[in-house]
């Protein structure tokens, strides 16, 4: 068992230096690749320097260095048990009666506490740096009316009105929603007030509002009741829990949220009637990327383990690679089917991790027992 234990901690060693090589290798590609971009679209932007880009370049690196470590870990994986497969070393190691799976814990047990770090700390760390890089872009790069993207220029809100019944609800649907100077407004606005069976009450219709501090603002607005003539049109105000900020942050990419804000965001989206689809799968995916790591770290001993006598060696190492892009695939379309409700947010976040562990896990067993 010592034996095992010490064999196991010189294979994570060699592992991780590996891992961690490939993974500063991949993170700096696409940071270069990803700054050339910004200063090809600052050329016409006189405000955006030199000095901005790079910082929003900088920004964008923990988010990267999170997209690519499934990638870094399943290459460096490879180029590590082939270079122990190439030296013989492996094979000293299971003449001193060591089997594959205790030597291979250690790396996927390092994979997949790589995989936790990634999503319980630096999430966090990367969400709150895009979030900084993505307002910069909207504010220096962007041409638009600060960042504000609704389908259509429409918002929908559900939201609580207590200030006709106890337990009422306010639908709420803008049209001609612009975001100019920090202020909300909307060209029209129809309030649905519901009570708590969901029975109309009454509808406004106004021909502007505008988002205050806890309150709509609207503008010529007239009030229909069932069974009585519109009022004559007048200014009212009408109590909400919306702000602009957080009206900005429903529609933000769900990249922008660490993991642990997002349980919590995605409880005020469904109490304001946003869709909840994309959070909840990228909260999904942040759940599994531990599984996702330690499943390439699997991947990586299965296609680069082969003995170099057995010839085909390439092909193996091939094999690997067009493996874990196939997976990285089968993800992003998962991801795409789950994100359009067609495939439940939870099987299209975990089933790709769990395809690639069932996959690694048929070839250690080819490889260790024939």
């Amino acid at each position: 068992m010592k034996l095992a234990t010490i064999l196991s901690l010189y294979v994570t060693r060699i592992f991780l230096a590996a891992v961690m090589a490939m993974l500063a290798g991949l993170t700096t590609i696409l940071v270069l690749f990803d700054f050339v971009e910004l200063l090809r679209r600052s050329e016409t932007k006189p405000h955006a320097t030199l000095g901005i880009v790079s910082e929003m370049a900088f920004l964008r690196m923990p988010w990267m260095l999170m997209e690519v470590l499934p990638f870094a870990i399943l290459l460096g994986g490879i180029i590590a048990f082939w270079r122990l497969a190439r030296s013989h070393e492996l094979v000293v190691v299971r003449s001193a009666g060591v089997s594959a799976w205790q030597f291979l814990a250690g790396p996927v047990i390092s994979a997949t506490l790589l995989g936790a770090f990634a999503t319980a700390v630096l999430s966090p760390v990367s969400a709150a740096m895009r979030a900084r890089a993505d307002a910069m872009d909207a504010a220096y790069l962007q041409t638009d009316s600060g960042g504000l993207a609704l389908a259509g220029q429409q918002l929908w809100v559900r939201q609580a009105d207590r200030g006709l019944v106890p337990d009422g609800v306010a639908i709420l649907h803008a049209m001609g929603v612009a975001l100019v100077h920090g202020t909300l407004t909307a060209a029209h606005m129809t309030v649905f007030r519901l009570d708590a069976h969901n029975a109309l009450i009454e509808r406004i219709d106004s021909g502007h509002a505008e988002l205050a501090a806890g309150t709509w603002r609207l503008a010529a607005a007239r009030v229909l009741t069932p069974g009585n003539p519109p009022t004559p049109p007048a200014s009212m105000t009408l109590a909400t829990d919306m702000t602009v900020r957080r009206v900005q942050e429903s529609v933000a990419s769900p990249n922008t949220f660490g993991v642990w804000a997002l349980p919590g965001f995605i409880r005020l989206l469904q109490q304001s009637g946003f869709s909840t689809v994309r959070h909840r799968l990228h909260f999904q995916s942040l759940l599994a990327l531990p599984l996702l790591a330690g499943t390439m770290a699997l991947l990586a001993a299965g296609f680069s383990m082969r003995p170099q006598r057995r010839g085909g060696v390439a092909r193996m190492l091939g094999s690997g690679v067009v493996a874990g892009f196939a997976l990285f695939v089968v993800a992003k379309f998962a991801e795409r089917i789950g994100d359009a409700g067609t495939l439940p947010v939870v099987l299209a976040a975990w089933a790709p991790a769990a395809s690639g562990l069932l996959l690694a896990t048929t070839l250690l067993l080819h490889l260790e027992d024939g």
